[in-house]
């Protein structure tokens, strides 16, 4: 470590300066790591929302399938009982 150049066009640094630079860095960095991992986080927690409400909505499309099928008898028994009318007389 010598003296500062005296070069009045130059720039100097000291150790200090470069220290206090690379420790603001490193904390800075800290923060983002941080935050990265809050959000990692918070994505396997939606990735856990979304496989339950897929599991839900399974569950309801195999719950509403009986629906058009009744509609579907109904339909066919109306026609049926019309047409038993019809040639019943």
């Amino acid at each position: 470590m010598g003296a500062p150049a005296t070069d009045p066009a130059g720039v100097y640094i000291s150790s200090a300066q470069m220290y206090q630079e690379l420790r603001s860095l490193s904390d800075g960095l800290t923060r983002v790591e941080t935050k990265l991992d809050s959000i990692g986080q918070g994505l396997h927690d939606l990735d856990k929302d979304v496989a339950d409400h897929e599991t839900r909505i399974r569950t309801l499309e195999k719950a509403r399938w009986p629906l058009p099928t009744i509609g579907v008898l109904a339909g066919v028994a109306g026609a049926a009982t019309g047409a038993v009318a019809l040639f019943a007389r």
